[in-house]
Protein backbone atom coordinates (compact mmCIF):
# COMPACT_ATOMS: atom_id res chain seq x y z
CA UNK A 1 0.00 0.00 0.00
CA UNK A 2 0.99 3.37 -0.92
CA UNK A 3 2.33 5.52 1.95
CA UNK A 4 0.53 8.99 1.87
CA UNK A 5 2.63 11.89 2.07
CA UNK A 6 3.35 13.75 5.38
CA UNK A 7 1.81 17.61 4.76
CA UNK A 8 3.80 18.35 7.87
CA UNK A 9 7.26 16.77 6.20
CA UNK A 10 5.97 19.00 2.47
CA UNK A 11 5.56 22.44 4.54
CA UNK A 12 8.97 22.04 6.04
CA UNK A 13 10.89 20.68 3.02
CA UNK A 14 8.55 23.49 1.14
CA UNK A 15 9.90 26.06 3.55
CA UNK A 16 13.37 25.17 3.47
CA UNK A 17 13.99 25.27 0.05
CA UNK A 18 11.83 28.86 -0.06
CA UNK A 19 14.13 30.13 2.41
CA UNK A 20 17.32 28.70 0.33
CA UNK A 21 15.86 30.27 -2.40
CA UNK A 22 15.75 33.59 -0.86
CA UNK A 23 19.02 33.41 0.75
CA UNK A 24 20.92 32.49 -2.00
CA UNK A 25 19.20 35.17 -4.05
CA UNK A 26 20.23 37.62 -1.44
CA UNK A 27 23.59 36.57 -1.50
CA UNK A 28 23.93 36.71 -5.20
CA UNK A 29 22.33 40.08 -5.62
CA UNK A 30 24.55 41.01 -2.29
CA UNK A 31 27.80 40.14 -4.48
CA UNK A 32 26.43 41.69 -7.81
CA UNK A 33 25.39 44.70 -6.20
CA UNK A 34 29.34 45.20 -4.73
CA UNK A 35 30.68 43.82 -8.17
CA UNK A 36 29.11 46.71 -9.24
CA UNK A 37 29.82 49.49 -6.82
CA UNK A 38 32.84 51.24 -6.28
CA UNK A 39 34.34 48.96 -3.76
CA UNK A 40 36.98 47.74 -5.86
CA UNK A 41 40.93 47.01 -5.41
CA UNK A 42 42.81 44.82 -3.72
CA UNK A 43 42.32 44.18 0.20
CA UNK A 44 44.88 43.00 2.30
CA UNK A 45 44.56 39.42 4.22
CA UNK A 46 43.99 39.97 8.15
CA UNK A 47 46.78 37.96 9.08
CA UNK A 48 49.37 40.37 8.49
CA UNK A 49 48.23 41.96 11.55
CA UNK A 50 48.78 38.60 14.05
CA UNK A 51 52.25 37.83 12.58
CA UNK A 52 53.66 41.36 12.50
CA UNK A 53 52.41 41.34 16.41
CA UNK A 54 53.97 38.19 17.56
CA UNK A 55 57.18 39.20 15.81
CA UNK A 56 57.42 42.79 18.02
CA UNK A 57 59.39 42.01 21.00
CA UNK A 58 61.40 43.93 23.61
CA UNK A 59 65.75 43.59 23.75
CA UNK A 60 67.52 43.64 27.61
CA UNK A 61 67.02 47.24 27.22
CA UNK A 62 63.67 47.28 26.81
CA UNK A 63 63.40 49.09 23.54
CA UNK A 64 60.99 47.54 20.91
CA UNK A 65 62.56 45.52 18.30
CA UNK A 66 61.07 43.32 15.50
CA UNK A 67 62.00 39.80 15.33
CA UNK A 68 61.90 37.85 12.19
CA UNK A 69 59.90 34.86 13.41
CA UNK A 70 59.23 31.60 11.05
CA UNK A 71 55.51 33.11 9.97
CA UNK A 72 57.65 36.62 8.95
CA UNK A 73 60.09 35.04 7.03
CA UNK A 74 57.12 32.65 5.44
CA UNK A 75 55.29 35.45 4.89
CA UNK A 76 57.49 37.96 3.31
CA UNK A 77 58.29 34.94 1.06
CA UNK A 78 54.53 34.79 0.12
CA UNK A 79 54.38 38.61 -0.24
CA UNK A 80 57.72 40.44 -0.83
CA UNK A 81 56.95 43.72 -0.90
CA UNK A 82 55.53 43.42 3.01
CA UNK A 83 55.90 46.19 5.17
CA UNK A 84 54.10 47.27 8.33
CA UNK A 85 54.33 49.82 11.06
CA UNK A 86 53.33 49.20 14.71
CA UNK A 87 53.03 51.93 17.42
CA UNK A 88 53.14 50.29 20.95
CA UNK A 89 51.39 51.70 24.33
CA UNK A 90 54.11 53.64 25.38
CA UNK A 91 54.65 55.70 22.25
CA UNK A 92 57.63 53.64 20.70
CA UNK A 93 57.36 52.95 16.79
CA UNK A 94 58.85 49.62 15.01
CA UNK A 95 58.81 48.88 11.24
CA UNK A 96 59.52 46.54 8.77
CA UNK A 97 59.83 47.36 5.16
CA UNK A 98 59.56 50.17 3.16
CA UNK A 99 56.56 52.14 4.01
CA UNK A 100 55.06 54.25 1.58
CA UNK A 101 55.06 58.00 2.02
CA UNK A 102 51.66 58.02 1.88
CA UNK A 103 50.70 56.21 4.86
CA UNK A 104 54.37 56.82 6.74
CA UNK A 105 52.36 60.10 7.77
CA UNK A 106 50.00 58.20 9.66
CA UNK A 107 51.95 56.16 11.79
CA UNK A 108 52.65 58.83 14.55
CA UNK A 109 48.57 59.08 15.02
CA UNK A 110 47.79 55.56 14.94
CA UNK A 111 46.82 55.38 18.61
CA UNK A 112 43.60 57.96 17.24
CA UNK A 113 43.01 55.42 15.06
CA UNK A 114 41.13 52.25 15.70
CA UNK A 115 41.01 50.67 12.60
CA UNK A 116 41.06 51.29 8.70
CA UNK A 117 41.01 49.31 5.26
CA UNK A 118 42.94 50.74 2.38
CA UNK A 119 43.10 49.95 -1.10
CA UNK A 120 45.31 50.96 -3.41
CA UNK A 121 44.26 51.71 -7.08
CA UNK A 122 47.19 50.55 -9.55
CA UNK A 123 49.31 47.72 -9.35
CA UNK A 124 51.56 46.08 -7.24
CA UNK A 125 49.19 48.16 -4.81
CA UNK A 126 51.22 48.87 -1.99
CA UNK A 127 49.23 50.97 -0.63
CA UNK A 128 46.49 48.74 0.33
CA UNK A 129 46.96 48.20 3.59
CA UNK A 130 45.03 47.63 6.99
CA UNK A 131 44.93 49.44 10.22
CA UNK A 132 44.34 47.23 13.33
CA UNK A 133 44.74 46.19 17.41
CA UNK A 134 47.08 44.29 17.56
CA UNK A 135 48.79 41.83 20.86
CA UNK A 136 52.25 40.46 21.09
CA UNK A 137 55.49 40.00 23.25
CA UNK A 138 55.65 43.66 23.22
CA UNK A 139 52.56 44.30 24.60
CA UNK A 140 49.61 45.92 22.87
CA UNK A 141 50.03 48.23 19.77
CA UNK A 142 48.47 49.66 16.96
CA UNK A 143 49.58 48.12 13.56
CA UNK A 144 49.36 49.38 10.04
CA UNK A 145 50.64 46.66 7.48
CA UNK A 146 50.39 45.34 3.69
CA UNK A 147 51.15 41.77 3.13
CA UNK A 148 49.26 39.47 1.16
CA UNK A 149 46.58 41.08 -0.97
CA UNK A 150 43.15 39.49 -2.95
CA UNK A 151 40.81 41.10 -5.07
CA UNK A 152 38.06 42.68 -3.35
CA UNK A 153 35.52 40.69 -5.10
CA UNK A 154 36.81 37.72 -3.79
CA UNK A 155 36.04 39.12 -0.38
CA UNK A 156 32.42 40.03 -0.94
CA UNK A 157 32.44 36.32 -2.35
CA UNK A 158 33.50 34.18 0.83
CA UNK A 159 31.49 36.69 2.91
CA UNK A 160 28.49 36.50 1.26
CA UNK A 161 28.95 32.72 1.15
CA UNK A 162 29.40 32.81 4.86
CA UNK A 163 27.01 34.91 5.99
CA UNK A 164 24.09 33.03 3.63
CA UNK A 165 25.11 29.57 5.29
CA UNK A 166 24.93 31.13 8.17
CA UNK A 167 21.73 32.54 7.44
CA UNK A 168 20.47 29.43 5.93
CA UNK A 169 21.32 27.03 8.58
CA UNK A 170 20.03 29.24 11.59
CA UNK A 171 16.37 29.96 9.06
CA UNK A 172 17.14 25.59 8.75
CA UNK A 173 17.13 24.98 12.56
CA UNK A 174 14.50 27.51 13.36
CA UNK A 175 12.43 25.54 10.27
CA UNK A 176 12.66 21.99 11.44
CA UNK A 177 11.84 23.46 15.71
CA UNK A 178 9.05 25.42 14.88
CA UNK A 179 7.05 24.70 11.75
CA UNK A 180 5.83 21.14 13.71
CA UNK A 181 4.75 23.37 16.14
CA UNK A 182 2.70 25.67 13.78
CA UNK A 183 1.26 22.73 12.10
CA UNK A 184 0.09 21.41 14.56
CA UNK A 185 -1.82 23.97 16.15
CA UNK A 186 -3.10 24.82 12.29
CA UNK A 187 -4.17 21.12 12.08
CA UNK A 188 -6.23 20.63 15.46
CA UNK A 189 -9.21 21.08 13.92
CA UNK A 190 -8.74 18.94 11.49
CA UNK A 191 -7.26 16.40 14.07
CA UNK A 192 -10.40 16.83 16.22
CA UNK A 193 -12.40 16.50 13.10
CA UNK A 194 -10.85 13.02 12.41
CA UNK A 195 -11.13 11.61 15.78
CA UNK A 196 -14.43 12.40 15.57
CA UNK A 197 -15.15 10.76 12.30
CA UNK A 198 -13.22 7.99 13.72
CA UNK A 199 -15.86 7.29 17.02
CA UNK A 200 -18.66 7.21 14.17
CA UNK A 201 -20.50 3.86 13.87
CA UNK A 202 -23.03 1.64 12.00
CA UNK A 203 -25.95 2.46 15.01
CA UNK A 204 -25.56 6.13 15.76
CA UNK A 205 -27.76 8.62 13.54
CA UNK A 206 -27.87 12.42 13.10
CA UNK A 207 -23.97 12.59 13.65
CA UNK A 208 -21.77 15.47 12.24
CA UNK A 209 -18.55 16.48 12.34
CA UNK A 210 -17.31 19.74 13.44
CA UNK A 211 -16.62 22.50 10.50
CA UNK A 212 -15.86 25.45 13.04
CA UNK A 213 -12.48 24.47 13.81
CA UNK A 214 -11.11 23.13 10.49
CA UNK A 215 -9.32 25.32 8.03
CA UNK A 216 -10.94 27.21 4.96
CA UNK A 217 -9.74 24.72 2.57
CA UNK A 218 -10.73 21.77 4.06
CA UNK A 219 -14.04 22.95 5.11
CA UNK A 220 -15.73 21.75 1.23
CA UNK A 221 -14.32 18.61 2.62
CA UNK A 222 -15.97 18.13 5.94
CA UNK A 223 -19.49 19.55 4.84
CA UNK A 224 -19.35 17.25 1.82
CA UNK A 225 -18.84 14.69 4.25
CA UNK A 226 -21.91 15.87 6.89
CA UNK A 227 -23.90 16.07 3.73
CA UNK A 228 -23.26 12.26 3.17
CA UNK A 229 -23.97 11.21 6.54
CA UNK A 230 -27.85 13.30 6.29
CA UNK A 231 -28.36 10.80 3.22
CA UNK A 232 -27.39 8.40 4.69
CA UNK A 233 -29.71 9.03 7.80
CA UNK A 234 -32.53 9.78 5.82
CA UNK A 235 -32.01 6.43 3.82
CA UNK A 236 -31.46 4.49 7.12
CA UNK A 237 -34.68 5.94 8.44
CA UNK A 238 -36.31 5.26 5.11
CA UNK A 239 -35.87 1.89 5.05
CA UNK A 240 -36.74 1.44 8.65
CA UNK A 241 -40.10 2.53 7.99
CA UNK A 242 -40.11 0.24 5.52
CA UNK A 243 -39.01 -2.35 7.34
CA UNK A 244 -41.34 -1.77 10.34
CA UNK A 245 -44.25 -1.25 8.08
CA UNK A 246 -44.17 -4.26 5.79
CA UNK A 247 -43.49 -6.47 9.38
CA UNK A 248 -47.50 -4.54 10.60
CA UNK A 249 -48.68 -5.12 7.61
CA UNK A 250 -47.61 -9.10 7.41
CA UNK A 251 -48.99 -9.67 11.43
CA UNK A 252 -52.67 -9.55 10.39
CA UNK A 253 -52.64 -11.87 7.00
CA UNK A 254 -50.25 -14.12 8.51
CA UNK A 255 -52.38 -14.05 12.07
CA UNK A 256 -55.31 -15.11 9.47
CA UNK A 257 -53.77 -17.55 7.96
CA UNK A 258 -52.62 -19.61 10.72
CA UNK A 259 -56.10 -19.60 12.30
CA UNK A 260 -57.56 -20.84 9.47
CA UNK A 261 -55.03 -23.65 9.17
CA UNK A 262 -54.83 -24.69 12.64
CA UNK A 263 -58.85 -24.38 11.99
CA UNK A 264 -58.23 -27.01 8.88
CA UNK A 265 -58.60 -30.56 8.66
CA UNK A 266 -56.56 -31.01 5.43
CA UNK A 267 -53.55 -32.40 6.24
CA UNK A 268 -52.16 -31.16 2.99
CA UNK A 269 -52.57 -27.68 4.44
CA UNK A 270 -51.46 -28.40 8.29
CA UNK A 271 -48.17 -29.40 6.73
CA UNK A 272 -47.93 -25.27 5.58
CA UNK A 273 -48.11 -24.71 9.57
CA UNK A 274 -44.06 -24.16 9.94
CA UNK A 275 -43.41 -22.25 7.46
CA UNK A 276 -46.32 -20.13 8.51
CA UNK A 277 -44.78 -19.57 11.75
CA UNK A 278 -41.26 -19.47 10.03
CA UNK A 279 -43.35 -15.52 8.48
CA UNK A 280 -44.91 -14.90 11.80
CA UNK A 281 -41.55 -15.34 13.82
CA UNK A 282 -39.88 -12.91 11.26
CA UNK A 283 -42.32 -10.30 11.32
CA UNK A 284 -42.02 -10.64 15.09
CA UNK A 285 -38.47 -9.79 15.05
CA UNK A 286 -38.68 -7.02 12.04
CA UNK A 287 -40.68 -5.57 14.90
CA UNK A 288 -38.28 -5.93 17.80
CA UNK A 289 -35.14 -4.70 15.57
CA UNK A 290 -37.73 -1.54 14.64
CA UNK A 291 -38.39 -1.21 18.30
CA UNK A 292 -34.61 -1.59 19.33
CA UNK A 293 -34.10 1.01 16.86
CA UNK A 294 -36.53 3.59 18.92
CA UNK A 295 -34.58 3.21 21.68
CA UNK A 296 -34.77 1.18 24.67
CA UNK A 297 -36.45 2.40 28.02
CA UNK A 298 -34.14 2.28 30.54
CA UNK A 299 -34.94 0.86 33.79
CA UNK A 300 -34.17 -1.38 36.96
CA UNK A 301 -33.71 -4.96 36.27
CA UNK A 302 -33.27 -7.91 38.35
CA UNK A 303 -31.18 -10.36 35.58
CA UNK A 304 -32.77 -13.52 38.26
CA UNK A 305 -36.06 -12.69 38.28
CA UNK A 306 -36.08 -11.51 34.63
CA UNK A 307 -34.78 -15.31 33.79
CA UNK A 308 -37.28 -16.90 36.09
CA UNK A 309 -40.12 -15.43 34.80
CA UNK A 310 -38.99 -15.68 30.81
CA UNK A 311 -37.92 -19.73 32.10
CA UNK A 312 -41.67 -20.24 33.29
CA UNK A 313 -43.34 -19.06 30.07
CA UNK A 314 -41.45 -21.43 27.95
CA UNK A 315 -41.66 -24.30 30.35
CA UNK A 316 -44.33 -25.58 29.08
CA UNK A 317 -43.66 -25.56 25.19
CA UNK A 318 -40.28 -27.34 26.11
CA UNK A 319 -41.61 -29.71 28.61
CA UNK A 320 -43.95 -30.69 26.26
CA UNK A 321 -41.63 -31.52 23.06
CA UNK A 322 -39.28 -33.28 25.42
CA UNK A 323 -37.05 -31.17 26.52
CA UNK A 324 -35.65 -29.52 30.00
CA UNK A 325 -35.12 -25.73 31.62
CA UNK A 326 -33.25 -24.77 34.29
CA UNK A 327 -32.51 -22.06 36.32
CA UNK A 328 -29.16 -21.28 38.39
CA UNK A 329 -28.68 -18.06 40.04
CA UNK A 330 -25.25 -17.63 40.90
CA UNK A 331 -25.37 -14.18 42.26
CA UNK A 332 -28.03 -11.58 41.86
CA UNK A 333 -27.45 -8.99 38.95
CA UNK A 334 -28.93 -5.92 38.69
CA UNK A 335 -28.46 -3.73 35.38
CA UNK A 336 -30.37 -1.07 33.71
CA UNK A 337 -31.93 -1.24 30.67
CA UNK A 338 -35.01 -2.15 28.74
CA UNK A 339 -36.94 -5.24 30.48
CA UNK A 340 -38.82 -6.00 27.55
CA UNK A 341 -35.98 -6.27 24.83
CA UNK A 342 -33.97 -8.52 27.08
CA UNK A 343 -36.80 -10.58 27.58
CA UNK A 344 -37.12 -11.28 23.96
CA UNK A 345 -33.15 -11.96 23.58
CA UNK A 346 -33.58 -14.36 26.63
CA UNK A 347 -36.69 -15.66 24.93
CA UNK A 348 -34.18 -16.30 21.18
CA UNK A 349 -31.53 -17.73 22.92
CA UNK A 350 -33.56 -20.36 24.79
CA UNK A 351 -35.62 -21.28 22.11
CA UNK A 352 -32.31 -21.49 19.57
CA UNK A 353 -30.82 -23.76 22.22
CA UNK A 354 -34.11 -26.05 22.81
CA UNK A 355 -34.83 -25.71 18.91
CA UNK A 356 -30.82 -26.41 17.84
CA UNK A 357 -28.71 -27.28 20.51
CA UNK A 358 -30.18 -30.81 22.54
CA UNK A 359 -32.51 -31.23 25.19
CA UNK A 360 -30.89 -29.69 27.72
CA UNK A 361 -31.02 -26.00 28.46
CA UNK A 362 -29.49 -24.32 31.51
CA UNK A 363 -30.12 -20.21 32.02
CA UNK A 364 -27.62 -19.23 34.59
CA UNK A 365 -27.25 -15.53 36.23
CA UNK A 366 -23.92 -14.57 37.75
CA UNK A 367 -23.92 -11.06 38.54
CA UNK A 368 -24.37 -8.91 35.31
CA UNK A 369 -23.78 -11.87 33.31
CA UNK A 370 -26.66 -14.38 31.62
CA UNK A 371 -25.98 -17.31 29.73
CA UNK A 372 -27.77 -19.99 27.86
CA UNK A 373 -25.94 -23.63 27.92
CA UNK A 374 -26.88 -26.58 25.91
CA UNK A 375 -26.22 -30.42 25.62
CA UNK A 376 -26.16 -30.36 21.85
CA UNK A 377 -23.36 -29.81 19.27
CA UNK A 378 -22.12 -26.34 19.57
CA UNK A 379 -20.94 -24.11 17.52
CA UNK A 380 -17.79 -24.79 15.56
CA UNK A 381 -15.41 -21.82 16.39
CA UNK A 382 -15.72 -20.44 12.48
CA UNK A 383 -19.41 -20.24 12.26
CA UNK A 384 -19.54 -17.71 15.92
CA UNK A 385 -18.91 -14.85 14.56
CA UNK A 386 -21.38 -15.33 11.25
CA UNK A 387 -24.11 -16.98 13.25
CA UNK A 388 -24.68 -13.29 15.01
CA UNK A 389 -25.01 -11.62 11.72
CA UNK A 390 -28.79 -10.92 10.72
CA UNK A 391 -29.86 -14.08 7.99
CA UNK A 392 -27.41 -16.26 8.52
CA UNK A 393 -28.22 -20.07 9.33
CA UNK A 394 -25.93 -22.66 10.29
CA UNK A 395 -28.30 -25.07 8.27
CA UNK A 396 -29.76 -23.78 5.05
CA UNK A 397 -32.94 -25.71 5.40
CA UNK A 398 -33.07 -24.72 9.69
CA UNK A 399 -37.03 -23.72 10.63
CA UNK A 400 -35.57 -20.09 11.82
CA UNK A 401 -34.96 -17.29 9.58
CA UNK A 402 -31.44 -16.47 10.79
CA UNK A 403 -32.34 -13.24 13.21
CA UNK A 404 -32.47 -14.61 16.55
CA UNK A 405 -29.00 -13.86 17.17
CA UNK A 406 -28.76 -11.24 15.31
CA UNK A 407 -31.57 -9.45 17.76
CA UNK A 408 -29.86 -10.89 20.56
CA UNK A 409 -26.65 -8.70 19.80
CA UNK A 410 -28.41 -5.55 18.93
CA UNK A 411 -29.70 -6.14 22.85
CA UNK A 412 -26.66 -6.17 24.12
CA UNK A 413 -25.12 -3.32 22.09
CA UNK A 414 -27.99 -1.42 22.65
CA UNK A 415 -27.24 -1.63 26.73
CA UNK A 416 -23.62 -1.16 26.07
CA UNK A 417 -22.97 -5.10 27.09
CA UNK A 418 -21.23 -7.81 24.28
CA UNK A 419 -22.11 -11.15 23.60
CA UNK A 420 -19.84 -13.99 23.28
CA UNK A 421 -20.36 -17.90 22.53
CA UNK A 422 -18.26 -20.60 24.12
CA UNK A 423 -18.18 -24.10 23.46
CA UNK A 424 -19.99 -25.70 26.99
CA UNK A 425 -17.96 -28.15 29.30
CA UNK A 426 -20.17 -31.11 28.86
CA UNK A 427 -20.27 -30.51 25.40
CA UNK A 428 -22.56 -28.13 23.42
CA UNK A 429 -22.63 -24.35 23.67
CA UNK A 430 -23.03 -20.89 25.79
CA UNK A 431 -24.39 -17.62 24.86
CA UNK A 432 -22.99 -15.25 27.24
CA UNK A 433 -24.60 -11.76 27.46
CA UNK A 434 -22.54 -9.43 29.35
CA UNK A 435 -23.99 -6.00 30.88
CA UNK A 436 -22.92 -3.21 33.21
CA UNK A 437 -24.04 -4.23 36.56
CA UNK A 438 -25.59 -1.03 38.54
CA UNK A 439 -23.62 0.50 41.17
Amino acid sequence: MRRQPSLKTRLIAGQLALQFLAVAAAAIGFVIFFMNSALDGMYVEETVIDVAARSVTRNAAGMAVVTVTPELARLREEAPDLWFAARLADGEVVTVGRVPAEVAALVPHLDKLASADLRGEFAPFTLSAILRRGTGPAGEMRIIAHGRVRPFTALIIIASNVVATTIFLILALISAIATPVIVKRVLAGITKTAEEAERIDAEQRGVRLSEDKVPREIAPLVRAFNEALGRLDEGHDHQRRFIASAAHELRTPVAILRMKIDASTDQGLRSLLPDVSRLATLSEQLLDLHRLDNGPTAGRIDLGVLARRVAADLAPVLIATGRTIEVVVVRRGLIRGDAGSIERALTNLIQNAANHGGNEVIVRVDGASLEVRDNGNGIPRAERSRVLEPFYRMRPHSTGVGLGLNLVKQVADYHGGRISIADSPGGGAIVRLDFRSMP
